[in-house]
């Protein structure tokens, strides 16, 4: 090019063009995830959502935002794309389930310095099957070619969330009282946090993350298996119980994140050895002489959301959540005391 040639957008490495063809591919994802409430498709200023006030007299609105951390990276480094963007929907929609709210709508933000349209589809085709298989709409998005800003082939993935309950159904964790029973529901592994501490590992035994593991599938394959998405199961449980309290095990895992669901005055005691831990965090614990403590605080350990109901609804709470799928188990109990999570082995 001349320095007397005029310039384009696509010329400092931004194609219009491929932004718009993307939007026509993706549109047909989108199209799987309408629900009731959806007001037109992708491709407007913004996307429009009706509230059933029937449904909802005294509507609350919940919302999450959240990422996939550094497994992003790890997904990157395999050129594997087709779940990561599950993980985006589940970091999001289960954080808001656990106020009791029922997700209605999804946004997400896709960022990269040179737009791929495959990649892109690939990934935006996760979030699409992550929103169906919670019931969501994805309403809509944003799409960032920002050449300068990523490294060749980097991308970056956020999303957003909105749910609804009703004032008088929200959870928040002041019904919980001495004597309630924590129930644990099993994780897919450890869904999408402590990936920084999992990279630094894989490094130390490289071989190892290319062997297999499950499935046919390498080890750096196998922790790539997408968040667990609670959302249906969850919701129909509420729908027939009292449900008191419920945690998304996420960073801090165990200890933190349940102690963020009690009260002041209502701790938990766990048995730790109440489930059997995922082969997986056994080998991440012994290949980075991680302490039991760092373990519990960084990963969820096989416990992906926790559930407190009154000790007389216990079985057949458990009983609902199999028949949903879940893999699930008494692992505690609350006391009487300040809000702590003790956790024994």
């Amino acid at each position: 090019m001349s320095p007397d040639s005029p310039l384009t957008y696509k010329d400092a490495g931004v194609d219009i063009d491929a932004g718009e063809a993307l939007v026509e591919r993706i549109k047909p994802h989108a199209r799987r995830t309408a629900r009731a409430g959806l007001l037109g498709g992708l491709g407007g200023f913004g996307g429009l959502f009706e509230i059933d006030t029937e449904r909802f007299p005294r509507p609350v609105l919940v919302a999450g935002t959240d990422g996939v951390g550094t497994k992003l990276r790890l997904a990157i480094e395999l050129q594997r794309f087709d779940t990561i963007g599950i993980d985006l929907v589940a970091m999001c929609v289960n954080d808001i389930i656990v106020q009791g709210a029922e997700p209605l709508f999804f946004l997400d933000y896709y960022a990269t310095g040179q737009l791929s349209l495959d990649q892109a589809e690939a990934v935006i085709r996760g979030i699409a099957a992550g929103c169906e298989q919670s019931g969501c709409a994805l309403l809509g998005g944003e799409t960032a070619e920002m050449p300068g800003m990523y490294a060749p082939g980097d991308i970056d993935l956020a999303g957003f969330a909105v749910g609804v309950v009703n004032r008088d159904r929200l959870i928040d964790g002041s019904r919980i009282g001495a004597g309630d029973v924590v129930l644990g529901l099993a994780s897919s592994g450890p869904h999408s946090n402590g990936y920084s501490l999992i990279r630094r590992i894989l490094a130390l035994d490289p071989a190892a993350g290319a062997a297999p593991w499950e499935g046919g599938q390498s080890l750096a394959e196998h922790l790539l298996t997408p968040t667990r998405l609670y959302v249906r199961s969850l919701l129909a449980l509420i729908a027939a119980l009292e449900v008191r309290g419920l945690a998304h095990i996420t960073g801090g895992g165990l200890p933190r994140t349940l102690a963020r669901a009690l009260p002041a005055t209502a701790p938990a005691r766990i048995d730790g050895s109440a489930w059997q831990r995922p082969a997986v965090f056994d080998w991440l614990q012994k290949t980075g002489r991680v302490a039991n403590e760092e373990m519990l605080r960084t990963f969820n350990c096989g416990i992906g959301m926790t559930v407190i109901v009154g000790r007389a609804e216990a079985e057949r709470a458990m009983a609902l959540l199999r028949e949903a799928g879940e893999s699930v188990q008494v692992i505690g109990s609350i006391e009487a005391g300040t809000g702590r999570v003790r956790i024994d082995r």
